[in-house]
């Protein structure tokens, strides 16, 4: 059973501990260590959900799953239940434009950061772009490194622009840095057969995806685009 006494040593009151057979039997002693609790935890939420750069998504309760063709609804709410993250597996949501990948993956990184975990949301172009751009190869190191941090790493949108051989051995660092260690999700357009048509002539593309699929759950999303369904054109 965790004590009070054990609640405080673990937000490091050192200062009431010293006097804790003066207060330990105090009316105000639990309330005190019950907001300090609250309040770090919010401050930790709001760190990490900073830090997270997660975009403006839709609840997962709105979303319409009558009108995908096929999507595996048990699927994603295991992985809502987060369980996959604890074995530092991967998950890869597929399906075209629109079809509510990112809403889904944003969905699924909030989760994981109101359950204490730290997370990290980008568009997988970008990124890429952003790291072979760098000017050293330190400074390319520096942000691999910051970038196996995080419990979960979504890397969005793959599959929409077409990337060079040097973007697909970043990628493969990236997933070789985090393989079996923390879990990645990606969001694709295309399946992986396809994928060469995103990294045409890239030798180590193979690589990537044998590493991020080995114990992931991959779910396919067989739908036309709700955005265009719903943008009244």
């Amino acid at each position: 059973m965790i004590t009070l006494e054990d609640r405080a040593r673990a937000l490091g009151l050192h200062g009431l501990l010293a006097r804790w057979g003066e207060v330990a039997e105090a009316d105000w002693l639990e309330d005190l260590i019950t907001n300090e609790e609250h309040e770090r935890r919010a401050r930790s939420f709001e760190r990490r959900r900073a830090a997270a750069r997660l975009p403006a998504f839709s609840p997962l309760a709105d979303f319409d799953w009558t009108w995908p063709r096929d999507i595996d609804r048990e699927a994603i709410g295991e992985l809502m239940t987060l369980a996959f993250i604890s074995r530092a597996d991967n998950a890869v949501l597929v399906g075209g434009q629109g079809t509510g990948k990112t809403m889904i993956a944003a969905n699924i990184a909030h989760q994981a950061l109101l359950r204490g975990h730290t997370v990290r949301f980008e568009a997988a172009p970008n990124l890429l772009a952003d790291l072979a751009a760098l000017d050293s190869r330190q400074a390319l190191l520096h942000r691999l490194t910051v970038l196996a941090r995080p419990r979960l790493l979504v890397l969005d949108e793959i599959g929409y622009i077409r990337l060079d051989s040097r973007l697909a051995d970043i990628l493969y660092t990236i997933i070789a840095r985090r393989y079996r260690r923390r879990s990645t999700m990606i969001t694709t357009s295309l399946g992986f057969a396809q994928w060469d048509r995103v990294f045409p002539g890239a030798a180590g593309i193979a690589a990537a995806v044998d590493r991020l699929t080995h114990k992931a759950t991959i779910v396919a999303i067989d739908s036309d685009s709700w955005r265009l369904r719903h943008s009244g054109n």
